[in-house]
């Protein structure tokens, strides 16, 4: 059952207690009928019905322990005062750093000492902290507090941090660390409101896994090389570490944001509120619905539940609403979205993409303009006029209702795709381009992508490249492949990630990558990028080498190595495959040290004592 009504919600989730049906509940009057278009906002509501009628997956969870040990980190007073006000509820320890002259407390109630943390790390129930200048106070001490010599380097362990020493963060993007609280010392209210929070995290939270990690395709580095570290550079939170050939991700430190979801270019990490392939199930569903009921120009809203769904409720409820073209769809984190739901939405019909976004993002969102800048490049190489995909950050909702209205009528695809698919995103993005680009008003076989696309070829300095096949065992993915009978290196771009690790291993660094999409990868065959002929072996005829390389490193050493002189017979060891050059040289009875430079003999410890007493 789906109720097109968000207000009286608990009353349904009530009387449906007990049922087994399914019940959804979709808000249908703050996002189409409180509108000045509210009339023609039909095909909005059955494509907004229809998006909720899609079942959306469950996933797991991890659960995160606290026994109520807090740090209380200030700089005077008011540390100590937060002390008190949670004394009776948690287990508390103040720490000042740099601390001003204060007062010994009558009585003792809670430890109060004296560092200053160096690091930190970890998360709710489990934070570690590395602090420095660590002293306890002197019992003795009178009108001020007075401390023991300090020490450096020593370890403390808690539940819960509240940082109140007015100082940087002791985390990167600190307002997505579970159980990290931070207020500004001078601002009492603030003080206040970090307190009560305080006491209620105390017990078992159950905390979404957000992201789904397979090791087994991760492309972070081979043989101690780094290849691909998107997912390294867009983490705000500092939840992703190396982790061999691989990378690790702390689902107690995650706190959501899905950029390195949406960046991953083999799947390795996932998203799982939804999954994508549910998430496109969804956007299918309503672009669908809304054009089979006659709507047109839809414009898809990406939004987060917090922030943009307050702002849609302030302009239905006191400005003119949303257009009946515009069609929001809640996410949990906007920055979850890959290029394979902006390319799939266009694909279902829609004529442009917004995404709505904080005016002061809590965390950096270079992985989102990152996706806005690829889908762009992609839309408009296919025909499609102007910038259809954009960023919308406010948070004034008159703002986004003027932006909203001023989007202009554009065109879009003939006759909407209907393909459903299942799978991870290179798959769906794959599947997606397809269907776009023969819907597309203007299609063209290469578009040219920004560097650090997912997508792309290689160019190989062909003249430079010494056929080592170094790449071949590197790639990841199978991009790049050799021949078993002929020195032959051969590039499949459709299974190419551009994550550089062919880049990186080759010795001659010929190798570029070149971030593109050709629409004819997926049917092309394995092209060819260098072929040579083999060196054959000239005892037993057996090719074990690329003849060019073999003739360069004969014609390297003949007459200017000392074991190759000009005409000696062991130069045609060179020429030979490795069991014939054995053979060679035993029936010839090869010395290798024959004709060698005699070495200096070594230096003992008796040769230096004796120079020294020479000198004396």
């Amino acid at each position: 059952m789906i109720v097109g009504c968000t207000q009286e919600a608990p009353l349904f989730a009530d009387t449906m207690e007990g049922r087994s049906e399914r019940t959804e509940f979709v808000n249908i009057r703050e996002t189409a009928g409180w509108s000045l278009q509210g009339r023609q906002a039909g095909p909005k509501m059955a494509g907004l019905l229809a998006a909720a009628s899609e079942p959306v997956p469950a996933y797991p969870f991890v659960t995160l322990s606290s026994e109520g040990v807090i740090l209380i980190y200030g700089r005077d007073d008011v540390a100590v005062e937060a002390g008190r006000l949670l004394a009776d509820h948690l287990d508390v320890t103040v720490m000042i750093t740099r601390p001003a002259r204060m007062a010994p407390p009558g009585t003792t109630s809670f430890p109060i000492v004296r560092g200053t943390i160096r690091n930190a790390k970890g998360h709710l129930g489990a934070f570690e902290l590395v602090v420095d200048d660590y002293a306890a106070p002197r019992p003795s001490s009178r009108d001020a507090l007075l401390f023991d010599a300090p020490r450096n380097g020593l370890t403390s362990r808690c539940d819960l941090i509240l940082d109140l020493s007015g100082a940087t963060p002791l985390f990167p993007a600190h307002e997505l660390r579970d159980g990290y609280l931070r207020a500004d010392p001078g601002d009492p209210s603030a003080m206040l409101r970090a307190v009560l929070r305080a006491r209620d995290l105390v017990g078992n939270f159950d905390k979404p896994q957000y992201v789904n990690f397979t090791a087994e395709l991760c492309v972070h580095s081979r043989s101690k090389l780094t290849g691909c570290h998107r997912c390294l550079d867009l983490c705000p939170t500092g939840a992703i570490t190396p982790d061999g050939d691989h990378v690790r991700i702390n689902a107690e430190v995650c706190a959501g944001c899905g950029q390195c979801a949406a960046a991953c270019p083999t799947g390795a990490a996932t998203y799982a509120l939804p999954p994508a392939d549910s998430l496109l199930h969804r956007l299918r569903a309503m672009l669908l619905s809304y054009h089979a009921a006659g709507g047109t120009d839809a414009v898809v809203l990406f939004h987060d539940s917090q922030h943009g769904t307050a702002l849609i409720d302030a302009l239905a409820r006191h400005g003119d609403g949303l257009p009946a073209n515009v069609l929001p769809f809640a996410v949990n984190e906007v920055t979850q979205l890959g290029l394979e739901a902006v390319i799939a939405s266009f694909a279902y019909g829609a004529a442009g993409i917004r995404f709505l976004l904080r005016a002061k993002p809590r965390h950096d969102v270079a992985g989102l303009f990152k996706t806005i800048a690829m889908a762009d490049a992609i839309v408009s190489g296919l025909g499609f006029e102007g910038h259809r995909v954009k960023a919308i950050e406010t948070d004034d909702p008159d703002a986004l209702g003027k932006t909203l209205w001023s989007i202009e009528p554009a065109s879009t695809v003939a006759l909407p795709a209907t393909f459903r698919s299942v799978g991870k995103r290179r798959e769906l993005l794959r599947l997606a381009l397809h269907e776009l680009h023969r819907l597309a008003p203007s299609p063209v076989d290469v578009i040219a992508l920004p560097e650090g696309a997912p997508l792309g070829a290689i160019s190989v300095n062909v003249d430079g490249c010494t056929l080592c096949l170094s790449c071949v065992s590197a790639c990841p993915t199978g991009a790049l492949r050799d021949d078993p009978e002929r020195p032959v290196l051969k590039f499949v771009e459709d299974a190419c990630v551009q994550c550089g690790l062919c880049q990186t291993t080759c010795p001659e660094k010929v190798i570029t990558l070149k971030p593109q999409v050709d629409f004819r990868a997926a049917r092309a065959p394995a092209v060819i990028i260098k072929e040579e002929e083999p060196a054959l072996c000239i005892r037993c005829n057996k090719p074990f080498g690329v003849k060019s390389t073999i003739e360069k490193i004969a014609a390297k050493l003949e007459g200017r190595h000392w074991m190759y002189a000009a005409g000696d017979r062991r130069l045609e060891t060179v020429r030979m495959c490795a069991d014939c050059r054995v053979i060679t040289m035993s029936e010839q009875q090869f010395d290798p040290f024959a004709g060698a430079p005699q070495r200096p003999a070594p230096r003992t410890t008796d040769d230096y004592l004796r120079e020294r007493e020479t000198k004396t």
